[in-house]
Order: C-alpha cells, then sequence, then structure tokens
C-alpha cells in the first residue's frame, strides 16, 4: 500500500512537471512568433532604395570642370544657373545591361561623343539638351549606356520620366530655397526641412547633398535622392521617396554658387 502511494506520487509530480513545462514551453513560443512578427513589421517599415535620382547645382559643378563644353557658356542668364539639372537616374547596383564589350568600354574611358547618337524624339530631345548641360560632352549617352540599359525602358520613356522627376524638384521648396540663397551658405537642415516641406516629413532623409572645395570654399554640386518601389504606374515622386531607406546626408553646409567662376 506504501509503495503503491509512494509511486502514485512520484508519477503526479512527473505529470506536473510535464505539464508546468508545457505552459512555459508554449508561453516561449509564443514570445518568438510575437517577437518574429515585430521584426518583421520594424523590416516592412524600413524602406529600401532601389533607385536614385542625380540633380546637379550646375554652377558649382562648373567651378571645376570650367573648361567642358557644358560650362564654358555658362552665364546668369542660363537656364542652368537658376535650376537643378539632370544628372541621372540609376538602378541601384545594376549598370551596363546588355551592353557590348566594345561600347562598355568606350564608356569607361569617357569618349562618349564617339558613342552612338541616342534615337529619341525630337521634344524630348530638346527638353534633355536643356536639362542635362552635359549633353553637349555626350554625357546622355553615357547615362543610357551605363544605367539607362537597365531600366526596362526605351531611351525616350527612361529620359522623360527622369526629366518628369527633375521638373517636380524644380516646381518645389526645394529649388526656391537655392534661389533665395544666391551666393549664401545652406546648411543640411535647411535642405531637409526643404524636402519635408515639399514631399512629407522625413523626405529629407532621404537626400544626400554634395560639395566641393573651391578655394577657401565649399560649394554645393549637387543632390542625390532615393527612390523606393511603389504600386501602380504613375511616379509619384513624394511617395517613392519615403519607400526608399534613409541615407547620411553627406556635405554638412555649402555655397549655392552663381554662374561664372567665383
Amino acid at each position: 500500500m506504501f509503495r503503491f502511494a509512494h509511486e502514485y506520487m512520484i508519477m503526479m509530480k512527473f505529470v506536473m512537471f510535464i505539464a508546468v513545462f508545457g505552459v512555459f514551453s508554449a508561453a516561449a513560443g509564443a514570445a518568438e512568433t510575437d517577437s518574429t512578427e515585430k521584426a518583421d513589421k520594424v523590416e516592412t517599415s524600413v524602406g529600401k532604395t532601389k533607385m536614385v535620382l542625380g540633380i546637379s547645382w550646375h554652377p558649382g559643378f562648373c567651378e571645376r570642370q570650367s573648361k567642358t563644353p557644358e560650362c564654358i557658356g555658362q552665364t546668369a542668364d542660363s537656364v542652368d544657373a537658376r535650376q537643378f539639372s539632370l544628372s541621372g537616374l540609376w538602378s541601384i547596383r545594376k549598370t551596363y545591361c546588355g551592353v557590348e564589350s566594345v561600347l562598355k568600354e568606350q564608356d569607361r574611358k569617357k569618349e562618349w561623343l564617339g558613342m552612338p547618337a541616342l534615337s529619341l524624339d525630337e521634344d524630348v530631345r530638346l527638353e534633355l539638351a536643356s536639362a542635362m548641360p552635359g549633353v553637349a560632352s555626350g554625357y546622355d549617352r553615357h547615362q543610357w549606356v551605363k544605367y539607362g540599359t537597365c531600366s526596362g525602358l526605351v531611351a525616350d520613356a527612361y529620359y522623360i520620366r527622369a526629366l518628369k522627376m527633375l521638373a517636380t524638384v524644380n516646381g518645389s521648396e526645394v529649388q526656391r530655397l537655392f534661389i533665395d540663397n544666391l551666393g549664401g551658405t545652406i546648411r543640411e537642415a535647411d535642405v531637409k526641412a526643404a524636402f519635408d516641406d515639399a514631399f512629407g516629413a522625413g523626405a529629407g532623409n532621404r537626400v544626400k547633398m554634395r560639395c566641393s572645395k573651391d578655394g577657401e570654399r565649399r560649394v554645393i554640386t549637387g543632390l542625390t535622392i532615393g527612390l523606393g518601389d511603389i504600386a501602380g504606374d504613375v511616379d509619384d515622386l513624394a511617395a517613392m521617396m519615403m519607400a526608399a531607406g534613409e541615407t547620411k546626408f553627406g556635405c554638412a553646409e555649402g555655397v549655392v554658387d552663381e554662374a561664372g567662376l567665383q
């Protein structure tokens, strides 16, 4: 009788142990699942940059490139002296898609004017020549061969897309900030605030500013803007920026250069 009672007590302790262990295991499993779901939510809430829109402040660029064809004729009355110019629209980690090795080598040597001219509609060609001064050096051919070929678009559509994005920036508070401060210095906070006003809170965190030394000055040469994927076929620049990952701003402050060598 005593032996049976003793064995029964041992068995009950074992059952209770299994039950308690199961409760803790279930709780641990629930905690792990909850943690995984939270991690997934955190990951999906952070954007991913798929493309970069490059825009230049041409007067600043020309301080160091004054002898290039696109800089020789620049005056205060030039379109590119008072608004951003197009540098390019670049897919992340995709270049020279389907490009023959001979043409690729020519591009890398910067023999751009010797490369085939792009087949563009006349209105696109004229708008691009105005918005991208580097066309005078064959820069449009370089951008197409290196980056445009990876866009999945024909040259006309690729540049129409980039030109629309450029026009959106040039019609925003960002361009007005630069015009209002010609010859003066603007800072990271100023640029980020202008982007936030134009494209939504946090947009400025998707922007990087480039500068170059010019004697004792540091002049702004351009901006790069991170873009992510969005649903639909329409390019909503604000939505694309917010879908991109954040980036370091780069140059903390710089002079908004005026046309001509300073």
